[in-house]
């Protein structure tokens, strides 16, 4: 909660220079701190470090305190502070990297240890799988998902059965599930669906069209969580659902349950060990918010606007000085 500062004057009509001063230090400090790490209203302060991935924002580490602490000059769309301390990143096109790719990077030299060129049109997202090899998505005439090694040697293909119109709609952040199956997003199908690695057979599929495809409620993050049920950001929509295992939304937030604006094109999602949830507002501008933590009754205490654009996907890593144990709701 902020504090109100008095500053008094021996003269009746102006302040000193040094009440001045203080001033003007005080409200910078405070607009900062508004900007860049949030407030909880009247309970305590929450204050996130997280990994940040977007084209316009590249690969960013945010401290506590709202300021950059690590900066990578390529364009991500999805990416992971690993146990070692590198930075694993999926790639937009760019230089060295036309269609997109995987690198890792030591954060120290900022030095790439580890790299995969896209061979595609995109690749969106990347996991490293608990052998050592990354599950990749790759976009394009055939859309899959890959399990490659550290030599670059593709092991293991997937078929994503999706549109193949338009590449960079297919599918975003693809993951592994503790049972070994792979969870995709595919924005314009509406659908999530679960795969099994081998056959590339479809077990289950959640529809997010509920609303009408008018609404554009595409899935760009899908995420099991551990009572089985799925979060699921839903873009353009600007909304997140949560889905029992039927498929049957049990819990979602928009706009106006929270009163005001956050929502601005809802890519990256987080479920939090606290049950919260983390939003990103890829299309957020200037001071706008790009990050949001709202609760389960939909209350924010946390929010994060510093930057001059939103990122597509992030990563928590600390919550008031305080590392996550287990860190893969993303």
């Amino acid at each position: 909660m902020l504090k109100r500062i008095f500053i008094r004057s021996n003269h009746p009509s102006y302040l000193s220079l040094s009440g001045l001063l203080l001033l003007l230090t005080f409200l910078s400090v405070t607009c900062f701190a508004l900007s860049s790490t949030g407030y909880a209203g009247d309970e305590a302060i929450i204050q996130h470090s997280f990994l940040g991935m977007g084209k316009a924002n590249k690969a960013v580490i945010i401290g506590e305190d709202g300021k950059v602490e690590w900066k990578f000059n390529m364009p991500a769309s999805d990416g992971w502070v690993l146990p070692n301390g590198n930075v694993l990143l999926a790639l937009y096109g760019t230089k060295g990297f036309p269609n997109g790719g995987v690198v890792e990077v030591d954060r120290k030299t900022k030095k790439i240890v580890f790299q995969y060129k896209g061979r595609q049109k995109e690749t969106s997202t990347v996991q490293l799988l608990p052998d050592g090899t990354f599950l990749i998505a790759e976009l394009g005439p055939e859309p899959r998902a890959i399990v490659i090694n550290r030599k670059g040697d593709v092991l293991k293909t997937t078929p994503l059965q999706c549109q193949r119109k338009n590449a960079h709609m297919q599918t975003r952040m693809l993951r592994m599930l503790p049972n070994g199956n792979y969870i995709a997003p595919h924005l314009l199908d509406f659908a999530i669906k679960e795969y099994k690695p081998e056959t590339g057979e479809v077990i289950q599929v959640i529809m997010t069209d509920e609303r009408g495809r008018d609404k554009r409620d595409w899935p760009f993050t899908a995420i099991r969580l551990k009572n089985g049920n799925t979060l699921i950001a839903c873009t353009n929509g600007n909304r997140i659902i949560e889905t029992d295992a039927e498929g049957k939304i049990v819990w979602s937030v928009i706009n106006q349950d929270l009163g005001e604006k956050l929502f601005n094109d809802a890519c990256g999602a987080q479920r939090l060990p606290n049950g919260n949830t983390v939003i990103s507002s890829y299309r957020a501008k200037g001071n706008q918010v790009k990050l949001f933590e709202v609760t389960r009754d939909k209350k924010v205490v946390w929010r994060y606007s510093g930057m001059n654009s939103g990122f597509h996907h992030f990563q928590i890593l600390t919550t008031n000085g305080k590392p996550f144990k287990e860190n893969t709701w993303k």
